[in-house]
């Protein structure tokens, strides 16, 4: 029996069976689901890639935009190295990061943090939700129509000096926008106001799903707000913390439309940034090729900032998991 037993475990036919390999998509399928990429990326051979293609050649040109242009090579990126309006664009660029990148993305969360822990908590959800709409209503207008009301409000005659008046400070004066030493500033001003309400929106709902345990246990340990904001609040909606940060950094990096209804990047430069300084080159002064290595170079210079967000983010997830 035993002899029997071991014969038959030892034999082809007792041996245990092996497993079968996951089956693989036929390869016509496979093909079908490429098919519903085709018309996103049609769309974007047109509406991206081919104008990029031309930007990139018509910067290799010189062309006022009539006739055929002239191959130059690298002449355009040679001036761009020389041109003093290029690098205080760039510069007046790091200030509109500030105003609408570090200023916002901390006051918003802040904002968010207080609208979602405390308001919302000690009085009724409603009254949070009242207050971020109000935050995010100058993101609902139209960037021309704030820019128009506000040259309204900061022009020499307009209604912050007539407020200033009122209150006995008519000593300050001024004309905020036609100053070059207030103009950056008063700029900066209204990006935080147009600005502000987007992190808001976007870190409150990052809380909503954050579990309400931790901050009720946090406050049983006898954690005030601060606490709660430092040990669950920050690590917990990091992600969101860097989506903001990316696409606010590049809406500075290109910001254009509040520019143009407010200064036309004057005066004297103050305010002009590099999407501006190349609209006004391209349309204005006619110089189709040089306008276009400006817009060349600010392009690269938004793809090196987003690849860079995204590989930080990355590095911070793969970190918080423990590879």
């Amino acid at each position: 029996m035993a002899v029997s037993e071991t014969v038959a475990a030892t034999s082809p036919t007792a041996t245990t069976p092996t497993p079968r390999k996951p089956r693989r998509a036929p390869r016509g399928r496979n093909a079908a689901y490429w098919l519903y990429l085709l018309p996103g990326a049609v769309l974007f051979v047109l509406v991206i890639g081919a104008p990029l293609v031309g930007t990139v050649y018509l910067s290799l040109t010189k062309w006022s935009g009539i006739g055929d242009p002239t191959f130059v090579g690298f002449d355009n990126y040679q001036r761009l190295l020389h041109d003093d309006v290029f690098w205080a664009s760039f510069r007046n660029t790091v200030a509109m990061i500030v105003a609408m990148v570090v200023v916002p993305t901390v006051l918003g969360l802040l904002l968010a943090s207080v609208l979602f822990d405390v308001i919302g908590r000690r009085f009724k959800p409603r009254t949070a939700a009242a207050l971020r709409a109000a935050f995010y209503l100058p993101q609902v207008l139209p960037v021309v129509v704030a820019g128009i009301v506000w040259g309204w409000i900061l022009r020499p005659d307009g209604a912050f000096n007539s407020l200033l008046d009122a209150v006995g400070l008519g000593a300050l004066r001024h004309d905020w926008l036609g100053d070059p030493g207030t103009a950056l500033p008063a700029v900066m001003a209204v990006m935080i106001w147009v600005q502000i309400g987007y992190p808001v929106v976007v870190f409150m709902a990052a809380l909503q799903r954050v579990d309400p345990e931790l901050y009720e246990a946090a406050e049983v340990d006898g954690a005030n707000w601060l606490h709660r904001f430092r040990a669950i609040t920050l690590p917990q909606i990091r992600p969101e913390t860097f989506v903001v940060a990316l696409t606010c950094t590049i809406a500075a990096l290109k910001v254009f439309g509040p520019i143009f209804a407010l200064t036309r990047g004057g005066p004297e430069n103050a305010t002009n940034v590099p999407s501006y300084f190349a609209y006004y080159t391209f349309f204005k002064k006619l110089q189709v090729g040089y306008g276009s290595a400006i817009s060349t170079v600010l392009t690269l210079i938004i793809v090196v900032v987003a690849v860079v967000f995204i590989w930080m983010q990355a590095r911070s997830e793969r970190r918080n998991r423990g590879f």
